[in-house]
């Protein structure tokens, strides 16, 4: 991470926790004016490993919030941290989820659910995407880089098998965990929409690529967009080059 995602992001407006552990909380922001807002439900990257939290993704989220987007940004429990792993990580989601459908956390008239979006970007953006094909209240998604083919990142041994650490084990060890947990092995509902850069290092486009191409041929409403010479974190920040396009699709994606 570089530029604006080394810095210390602003402070959330608020912080909420869903669950008893320190990592259930999420980090909200408004916008600064009255409302209602769309909201994006955001979820943050690393691998799904303890050593990588939401902050850097506070950048995105204060640039969402600057733009009249409130945004959801949740931690949860990760590989490394007790309860973390697969089922647990997701888990975390569904229940963060969830209380966004309550808007009790929020005041009143702040959050217009009518135009909510699930976003994610890498390990996150296939907890998005997991959540669409869980929840079927999830209608729009954004994948941003997303690990969204387990088996194939398991093939490619992605940051030292970190699906193995995951799901507990590979394929042949966990075959059930592989077709739970993967988006390519199930069907989504919700539209979908995904970003990916074509010099990423971290999450190859490969993942994307071939990830839409088999939804496309299933009849899933899935759309790739793909940005030439970007790499895996120039697409979450709100300094680059890119951010632009990126912004774009959150406001298309947040419409009534």
């Amino acid at each position: 991470m570089q530029n604006t995602l080394d810095k210390q992001p602003p402070e959330p407006d608020a912080r909420v926790p869903y669950g008893t552990d320190a990592n259930q909380f999420i980090d909200v922001r408004f916008p600064a004016s009255t409302g209602p807002h769309p909201v994006v439900f955001f979820i943050h990257g690393g691998y799904w490993r303890a050593r990588y939290g939401l902050s850097y993704a506070g950048h995105l989220c204060a640039a969402l919030a600057k733009a009249g987007i409130a945004t959801w940004n949740v931690e949860y429990r990760r590989v490394g941290n007790p309860g973390g792993g697969w089922p647990g990580t997701f888990e975390d989601v569904r229940s963060a989820w969830r209380l966004l459908q309550t808007e009790k956390p929020a005041p009143a008239g702040k959050f217009d659910l009518k135009r909510l979006c699930v976003a994610g970007h890498s390990a996150g953006g296939h907890l998005a995407l997991c959540l669409a094909a869980f929840e079927k209240s999830v209608t729009r998604v954004f994948s941003l880089a997303g690990v969204l083919d387990l088996r194939r990142a398991w093939e490619l041994h992605l940051s030292n098998e970190a699906v193995v650490e995951f799901l507990g084990g590979t394929p042949a060890q966990v075959p059930e965990h592989y077709r739970e947990a993967s988006p390519m092995e199930r069907s989504i509902g919700a539209e979908q929409k995904l970003v990916h850069g074509t010099v990423d290092d971290s999450v190859p486009y490969e993942i994307s690529k071939r990830y839409f191409e088999a939804k496309k041929k299933a009849g899933e409403n899935v759309e790739l967009i793909t940005l030439d010479k970007t790499d895996h974190f120039e697409i979450v920040d709100p300094g680059s080059q890119v951010w632009p396009k990126i912004l774009s699709v959150f406001a298309a994606l947040t419409r009534a």
